[in-house]
């Protein structure tokens, strides 16, 4: 059960495969040091090969030498390096090249030349600021303001879970500007410099992940009128256009982590025998790999069929909440699975497995957890009936 790819994404399919196959899995235990980040070493190779494949600035628009791709050949390539941990799950080492969040392709050419081309050139890097220690998937309760001050805003309030935040040099910062509007157009967008008087790092959170999201918190900060993206109140706006893509990315993880799971489940299942008899004959574990097949067909269908239309123009928030929700929640539950047929195997750093399972787990939580995505999509189906 497949979704109808046209023939060029099927051979791209196939060469990312490939890619994977053969370059990352057999390598996949020795690739990443203590600190989760890809070794010197591998990350000239990946980043030259990344190069040759194409995928290196994928989503990057071409009219500023990016590739330009569409959503269903980064939803390959997401899906395919899902499938290992070869890579960091979370910046996958960036081999696809600098992460440029959709906002800043809005600017004005001034802040273009001070933030988006540095970004792009690998002369600057940025982080994405939004969650609060009490707001995190409720940006109702945001409590960072930003205060018109003559030409200037005035900004106060502590960020948290930021990743890369104690490596960049500038955050993208949502705050609120109009405290009754709230999420519904009184929250505004800034570009913030690091090293700004009043910007300080406070702390950071040693995770299951392995990666460290900063604290930081802003005192006092004043950031020049010419320096907030769009108009005031589009914030909220303007940092969903950035979360829908992630959003397909985690779908897509997702799929790609289940389909990995699957493949070692069945493998393991075929050659472990307990009381004389290979596990791939017993019921209990048939019909976890049966589930995980199943679901994960399911998956893969949703993902594509989001990312296809989409691409078409067709963007429905619930469809790319529903497929999310779904991929995220088959990737822990697959790993699971995988972890409980292998046994105690499974929860050796030998395998892959326990990365798996760990960074599955924090998917359902990152990026809209899922019992928001169910809030919502229940809004929206009861709207709509």
């Amino acid at each position: 059960m497949e979704y109808p790819l046209s023939e060029e994404h099927q051979i791209f399919r196939e060469t990312m495969k490939r890619f994977v196959d053969e370059e990352m899995i057999p390598f996949e235990m020795e690739t990443c040091g203590a600190d989760g980040e890809l070794k010197p070493e591998w990350k000239e190779k990946y980043h030259a090969r990344a190069k040759e494949l194409g995928i290196w600035k994928m989503e990057v628009p071409e009219e500023f030498d990016g590739v330009g791709a569409d959503l269903i050949s980064l939803c390959i390539v997401w899906e395919q390096l899902g499938r290992t941990i070869a890579v960091p799950t979370r910046g996958l080492g960036g081999i696809m090249g600098p992460q440029v969040r959709a906002p800043l392709y809005e600017l004005n050419e001034e802040m273009k030349k001070l933030y988006l081309y540095p970004v792009l050139n690998g002369e600057k890097k940025a982080c994405f600021a939004q969650s609060e220690p009490d707001a995190g998937g409720d940006p109702s309760r945001m409590r960072t303001t930003a205060v018109l001050d003559g030409d200037e805003y005035v900004i106060n309030g502590t960020k948290q879970w930021i990743t890369d935040a104690g490596n960049a040099d500038f955050a993208q910062l949502l705050a609120v500007t109009d405290k009754e509007k709230g999420s519904r157009g009184g929250i505004s967008m800034f570009l913030v410099d690091m090293n700004s008087p009043g910007v300080s790092i406070t702390g950071q959170f040693d995770t299951m992940m392995g990666d460290k999201p900063y604290q930081i918190h802003f005192d006092n900060v004043r950031v020049p009128i010419e320096k907030r993206i769009g108009e005031e109140g589009q914030g909220f706006a303007l940092g969903q256009r950035f979360l829908a893509n992630g959003r397909l990315k985690h779908g897509s993880r997702g799929v790609g982590t289940a389909q990995r799971c699957l493949d070692m489940m069945c493998e393991y299942a075929k050659q472990r025998e307990t009381f004389g008899e290979p596990l791939a004959n017993r019921q209990a574990v048939q019909w976890m790999i049966t589930d995980t097949y199943v679901e994960l067909q399911a998956a893969r269908l949703m993902v594509y069929n989001v990312a296809d239309r989409a691409a078409e123009g067709n963007v429905d928030r619930t469809d790319g909440f529903i497929q999310k929700m779904y991929a995220d929640e088959l990737g822990f539950k697959a790993a699971d699975r995988c972890l409980q047929v292998h046994g105690g195997i499974g929860l050796t750093t030998d395998l892959p497995i326990e990365n798996f399972w760990r960074q599955s787990r924090s998917f359902r939580i990152t990026e809209g957890p899922t019992e928001i995505m169910k809030m919502v999509i229940a809004r929206n189906v009861l709207r709509e009936y």
